[in-house]
């Protein structure tokens, strides 16, 4: 796994849209202060996002920060446009924070994610097949009881908490532990090697669906929500800085989970960057890529 860009200040003052306009303008080229997700297939998809408006002429500053963080700095305007946002489940909560302050647009459809709770696909489905056959006395002989998950400001995490809590799972001898993606990651490739029973809380598009089959749990309570669409956010006082058919382009941006899960795992495996993996896929596509610049002709 690739560490992380050291992370900027969070804390500046909102830009009022005239004032920011004209900055653009007197300081020559057209800035654009994208917050992206510091996970990774957040950054390989902010990766083609950052391409496509290099390509009209934008200067992209890219900030990383933690999904709480970056819908902060939305709201404070000290980004402009955050890759991806996940609506209306996962981040809705924290796009309204915004919307409070500042209206946002939601443009282009990235994916459609959704989290789950998962098991390797070596475990028998006729003997686990939903959260609630974690209770059987033969299944919790067999099963890791630790649960890792990933950072505390992402839904998959919330979504987990309210699992562990709702379902009863810690009366069950279950354990659920935030942490990196690294050790998330890490912790569902040693059950794998050791073929071990063990549950993993994931989402789709991620790069160990390239690599691994993982199979859904069903949650009989529905407490994992349901798909999202990500989007590009963008705040509307900040679209001025763009033409009508360079927003249309970035409305066009449509990717799948299964491209950004080739995308994730060129970056996290390939020995490729985020923006290599991204221009060699543009590259493989050049039909997708004119199709989303045609506003522009």
């Amino acid at each position: 796994m690739r560490n992380p860009s050291p992370r900027r200040s969070a804390k500046t003052q909102a830009v009022p849209h005239q004032s920011f306009s004209k900055a653009n303008v007197a300081s020559g080229p057209r800035i654009v202060r994208l917050g992206v997700t510091d996970l990774s297939f957040h950054r390989a998809t902010a990766a083609v996002v950052a391409i496509v408006m290099q390509r009209m002429g934008l200067t992209v500053e890219r900030q990383y920060a933690l999904h709480e963080v970056n819908f902060r700095r939305l709201r404070e305007g000290s980004i402009d446009m955050l890759a991806s946002a996940w609506l209306p489940f996962s981040h809705g909560i924290y796009k309204q924070a915004v919307d409070a302050v500042a209206p946002t647009r939601e443009l282009g459809l990235h994916y459609q994610p959704y989290a789950f709770w998962g098991v390797p696909d070596y475990v028998n489905e006729s003997e686990v097949a939903s959260i609630e056959d974690l209770f059987n006395p033969e299944v919790r002989s067999r099963m890791h009881p630790v649960i890792q998950g990933i950072g505390l400001g992402a839904g998959i995490t919330r979504f987990s908490m309210t699992i562990m809590e709702k379902y009863g799972l810690r009366n069950a001898g279950y354990q659920f532990r935030t942490g990196t993606q690294d050790e998330c990651v890490e912790a569902f490739e040693a059950l794998y090697r050791e073929r071990r029973w063990g549950i993993v809380p994931l989402w789709h598009p991620h790069f160990l669906h390239h690599r691994y089959r993982i199979r859904n749990l069903k949650d009989p309570k529905g407490l994992l929500g349901s798909i999202d669409r990500a989007v590009l956010l963008a705040r509307e006082d900040r679209l001025a800085l763009l033409t009508s058919a360079e927003i249309q382009v970035l409305d066009n941006i449509r990717l799948s989970n299964l491209t950004v899960s080739e995308l994730d795992d060129a970056f996290n495996r390939g020995d490729q960057s985020a923006d290599n993996a991204a221009n060699d896929w543009l590259a493989r596509h050049p039909e997708i890529l004119s199709a989303w610049l045609k506003p522009l002709d």
